[in-house]
């Protein structure tokens, strides 16, 4: 077995599907391009890669000016709405989330499983990202971290091999400090929905599926069922206990949480502060103006030999 640990970020969802069409999409033009070794076909192919470069530069300058332009904020003083927050990660109360592959308690995982192929060639047989919430706390409070609909760019990334089997996965770990850009909301206890009816449906529910104990609180004469009027006690008494329930959750502390931003703008999760992540976008930015320039190079030399 091989195993190898790496500091290289990788790119989740929507940006990693970007760069895979920006830069996958010039790859395969420049295959094309030797293929057909033809004057005519590397014009229209620098000028695809030109078009390619333009996306991939306005994706990397919009999150670079983003991450650059948006303060640091503090979990009891931000305001409601678009905001970055760094903090100490940590696993919601209860069963930690850990890593299929290797069991390693950790806030979120993505991993990918190749297999060799006949030839030799590893080829992506399958995938997974974890959605599990988890919480960061920078000293003033606690903020609840959606990564569903995430751009998660985690340094940690593990591979290694064993047999005809390559896997690599990237985490993110309790107590690292995690920075987060979305979307600020706090609910307050006065804000909850609660469903007073139902909840007392569904605690009645419960109760009825531990028959043995109802029968012990509620059967007042021992018959072994319940009467008209001992069913109604039960009943009086779920009501109690759900409308403590309900007090006790609207008495209780605000609770802050970051998730996707309803108009769409950049959700980012990561273990890299916001400086390193703006030189990482303000470096492929540049990257891509190079790539944008060289392929308009190209165009120009190849139409010598057309026009």
């Amino acid at each position: 077995m091989f195993f190898a640990t790496g500091s290289g970020p990788t790119l989740r969802l929507a940006d990693g599907f970007g760069r895979f069409v920006v830069s996958g999409g010039q790859l395969i033009l420049l295959f094309i391009g030797f293929q057909i070794d033809d004057p005519r076909g590397w014009f229209f192919i620098a000028i695809g890669i030109a078009a390619l470069s333009v996306f991939g530069w306005l994706g990397a300058l919009q999150r670079w000016r983003t991450i650059s332009d948006t303060p640091t904020s503090l979990v009891a003083t931000a305001a409601q709405g678009y905001v970055e927050l760094i903090g100490r990660g940590k696993p919601l109360d209860g069963l930690p989330l850990v890593s299929p592959l290797t069991g390693l308690p950790c806030l979120w995982y993505h991993y990918d499983v190749e297999v060799k192929d006949g030839e030799g060639k590893w080829k992506h047989d399958r995938s997974e990202t974890s959605d599990a919430s988890f919480i960061i706390n920078d000293g003033t409070g606690e903020c609840l971290v959606d990564p569903e609909g995430a751009e998660v760019l985690a340094i940690r990334k593990d591979v290694w091999i064993e047999s005809d089997e390559r896997y690599t996965q990237w985490l993110l770990l309790k107590d690292e400090r995690i920075y987060v850009l979305g979307q600020f909301v706090t609910r307050s206890g006065i804000d909850l929905a609660l469903d007073r009816n139902g909840d007392i449906k569904d605690l009645l529910a419960e109760w009825k599926r531990d028959n043995p104990q109802l029968l012990k609180r509620f059967d007042l004469d021992n018959d072994g069922q319940l009467s008209l009027k001992e069913w109604d006690l039960a009943r009086s008494a779920a009501r109690r206990e759900v409308e403590a329930r309900h007090r006790d959750a609207r008495s209780s502390a605000d609770l802050h949480m970051m998730h996707y931003p309803e108009d769409g703008r950049l959700y980012m999760i990561s273990n890299m502060g916001p400086d390193r992540l703006a030189r990482r976008y303000q470096w492929w930015a540049w990257g891509h103006l190079f790539v944008f320039f060289a392929g308009l190079a190209g165009a120009s030399y190849s139409s010598r030999w057309i026009f």
